[in-house]
């Protein structure tokens, strides 16, 4: 465009200075339609993530799930996409907050994260219980349109179902070895309250991280325990001292019935042979009488003789002898 000219011919500048502003108004609609055709084009085509699945919304209306890859849509807000990790697994954590995970994880608990932690047990004791929820989303039409607020939702029957199994047991179960047990029920009641509502998702896990008493109530649990632990030391010394003891008599018990038993068969055996000699001795006696009899007496005598220490013989048929006997023994 040449420069106005004030004293020039006005007409010919006016008709330049419309040709000029009809070229810049050609060129600037130019501008927006690349431009509205480039953000048309752009925004028609969006992306899905191996783990998701996209719900198309068409003025508002769900009439299409896509898989992962990419994929085309009507521009300018016309279709709308929700993407839903339906192959990721999610959490939802009660009574604390993970403000960042790693090796050393850094936790926030609030108000609201205390009260979600706070419930009365079947012993009608305070426990301060913090657990986590984990899930999948089985069905992504249902978990986006069956309820107004999903999250919110599974957040209450959670925390309902930790309430209610957690006042079915008591504060030393939930502390010591119970808590797989209120693990197992509350995933239990909690799969079954999804069921019943059909929320489209799918419970994995539920799973206890810390379980404590309220801090007014810690010293007196803390008592509590430690009589526990002492009650278990005084049970682990008494079995000690049971297995040392009921072993040793019961050995000392079967020796002596083994000794007794013995005892007895050789009695029976002794008792049996002096039977049978005598049985023996009565058939030979009968056979020949004054043989026996001689046979005994030699046989007494030869013993008795062998007894006896210091032997002294005389003669029955001497008489008028009188013995001196050395009444006060040999001396060595």
């Amino acid at each position: 465009m040449s420069s106005f000219d004030p004293f020039g011919n006005n007409e010919k500048q006016i008709e330049e200075l419309k040709k000029w502003a009809q070229k810049k108004r050609r060129q600037s609609v130019t501008l927006i339609v690349v431009a509205v055709a480039a953000i048309s084009l752009f925004s028609s085509f969006y992306q899905i993530q191996p783990d998701e699945v996209g719900i198309l919304l068409r003025f508002g209306k769900h009439i299409d799930t896509t898989g992962p890859g990419a994929h085309f849509r009507l521009p300018f807000g016309v279709d709308r996409i929700i993407k839903v990790p339906i192959k990721r697994q999610l959490k939802m954590e009660f009574g604390f907050r993970t403000l960042r995970a790693g090796v050393q994880s850094e936790f926030q608990r609030t108000k609201q994260s205390r009260t979600e932690a706070e419930m009365l047990t079947g012993d009608l004791n305070v426990g301060t219980v913090e657990w986590i929820v984990q899930y999948k989303i089985a069905s992504p039409e249902k978990f986006l349109f069956n309820f107004r607020d999903i999250e919110a939702t599974l957040r209450l029957m959670a925390e309902a179902t930790m309430r209610t199994v957690a006042g079915d047991h008591s504060i030393d179960e939930l502390l010591t070895g119970g808590r797989e047990e209120v693990e197992r029920n509350a995933k239990k009641l909690l799969i079954e309250l999804n069921q019943q509502y059909d929320t489209g998702i799918k419970i994995q896990h539920v799973k206890l991280q810390d379980v404590n008493a309220p801090d007014p109530v810690k010293p007196a649990l803390r008592a509590v325990e430690e009589a526990k632990q002492e009650r278990e030391r005084f049970i682990n010394v008494a079995w000690a001292q049971y297995n040392k003891v009921i072993p040793n008599a019961k050995g000392q018990a079967e020796q002596q019935i083994q000794e007794a038993e013995g005892y007895a068969i050789a009695r029976v055996n002794e008792a049996q042979g002096d039977a049978k000699r005598f049985t023996d001795l009565y058939r030979e006696y009968r056979k020949a009488p004054s043989v026996t009899r001689t046979r005994l007496y030699l046989e007494s005598l030869t013993e008795t003789v062998q007894q006896s220490e210091n032997k002294i013989f005389i003669d029955s048929k001497v008489n008028n002898l009188m013995p001196l006997l050395n009444l006060q023994g040999e001396k060595k």
